[in-house]
């Protein structure tokens, strides 16, 4: 038996083996495409399409996946690498390993009170959990379920102004330790899976937890429904009366603080629904608007949606705390530059791996502990993860998005040890070689 100090990596290994001697296999797969095929036979189609769908014909989820595939890791070997490191700091807090839990709108598509089930996951791993403007959960219930684990809040900048600096106020007084500004939904992209089942989860009151939380925007649908909007559809006249139409009342009901049945005659609901698809986005947002959170809150403010290296180097300049590389998992533009090739030319326009003027965040298209690696050593000071921790929730609720990160954290540390390294902040383009 080796008595030294057994990492991450080798002690999930030797659970899962354990349990397999008793006939017990995990039941969140540790393979990526065998995690999905089981999430997307446990998924409702609607679910299944939001989730995993992409912009367009979806080249852009394949030039993520292709970026990865086009870096190889260069192992070497002979080095004491009995003891690995995968700590990092961010924002004064030091973290047990370089992964961030992806805010993913909507989960509640997937099982009910989602955020509050993800951010039990998250803490319990101790990861940062980046809670989504468009989540199905209160962000005071979620932070509540997280204890004082690490907790991030993702910001989609509204038409609303008021309504912006109340989803500030919340994020500061439930304890966020960063601000995450989403940069590319200022309109949704066409998103084919969902458009091709009429699927919006918003247009039912799915994934606006946020709002109908918040004091700011209540007092917009009260005001809409005073004027008569809730009387108006979102598209057009008041639709004849179906069974999909029944189901979407019952969901919106459901959805919105209150007791269902109260909801059920109430015209709020569908009134919330309605203000939140007229408020939700700002096509004008501009540089200007994002120089004014510097006055608006103390918090560490993150771009999320940076591929150009000319937009991340205008975003140091504006004195934001990092940045992050991402295309919304392909979800935006159909055809857009898989975000590995865009991390490369973001670090070298900011000084380069390993001497970054500002930390450098990756997201889109991660599955495995591989991929974070090669994200590391390309210069990524963290990695966020996305849908494979939606894929455990739909498989075993808050236990298969903690079996997914333990998953993820224990692939980082064999690779990073089997690559002959003993710390991620050993990592850089030395390790790999471009195929």
């Amino acid at each position: 038996m080796d008595a030294r100090p057994v990492g991450a990596g080798r002690a999930r290994q030797n659970a899962i083996y354990r349990a397999g001697a008793f006939g017990r296999r995990p039941k969140v797969p540790t393979d990526p495409t065998a995690l999905e095929g089981a999430a997307r036979r446990s998924m409702s189609g609607d679910a299944w399409a939001y989730v995993a769908g992409g912009a367009g014909d979806g080249a852009t989820l394949r030039a993520n996946r292709a970026a990865y595939e086009r870096w190889q890791i260069v192992p070497r070997v002979l080095r004491d690498v009995s003891h690995r490191d995968l700590s990092v700091s961010l924002f004064g807090r030091s973290l047990p390993t370089p992964l961030l839990v992806a805010p993913i709108g909507a989960a509640g598509l997937v099982r009910r009170h989602a955020d509050v089930l993800i951010g039990r996951a998250a803490a319990a791993v101790g990861v940062p959990y980046i809670l989504s403007s468009q989540g199905s959960s209160p962000m005071e219930e979620t932070a509540a379920a997280m204890g004082s684990s690490p907790r991030w809040y993702q910001l989609y900048w509204s038409t609303d102004e008021a309504l912006v600096d109340s989803f500030i106020r919340r994020a500061e007084g439930m304890g966020a330790e960063a601000l995450v500004v989403t940069l590319d939904t200022t309109m949704l992209g066409w998103r084919p899976q969902d458009l091709d089942r009429g699927s919006l989860p918003f247009a039912r009151g799915i994934g606006i937890a946020q709002y109908t939380s918040d004091p700011r925007f209540k007092e917009l649908v009260r005001e809409r429904v005073a004027d008569g909007g809730a009387a108006r559809d979102i598209a057009g006249p008041r639709p004849r009366v179906t069974a999909g139409a029944v189901r979407t009342l019952a969901t919106m009901a459901r959805e919105t603080p209150g007791p269902f049945v109260d909801n059920l005659r109430s015209p709020l609901p569908r009134a919330a629904a309605e203000t939140f698809m007229a408020i939700f986005a700002k096509p004008s947002l501009t540089w200007s608007d994002i120089a004014t959170l510097s006055s608006r809150t103390t918090l560490p403010v993150v771009l999320k949606g940076i591929l150009h290296p000319d937009d991340a180097i205008r975003a140091r300049d504006l004195g934001v705390a990092a940045v992050m590389v991402s295309n919304h998992g392909g979800r935006q533009v159909d055809g857009a530059v898989g975000s590995l090739d865009a991390l490369v030319d973001v670090v070298a326009a900011l000084g380069g791996a390993g001497s970054t003027t500002i930390p450098v965040l990756l997201d889109s298209g991660v599955r495995s502990g591989a991929d974070v690696v090669k994200a590391l050593a390309l210069g990524a000071a963290a990695v966020a993860v996305g849908r494979p921790h939606v894929y455990g929730l739909a498989l075993d609720g808050a236990a298969g998005v903690q079996a997914v990160l333990e998953n993820l954290f224990a692939e980082v540390d064999l690779t990073l040890g089997l690559s002959g390294l003993s710390s991620v902040a050993e990592l850089d383009p030395t390790i790999l070689r471009r195929a």
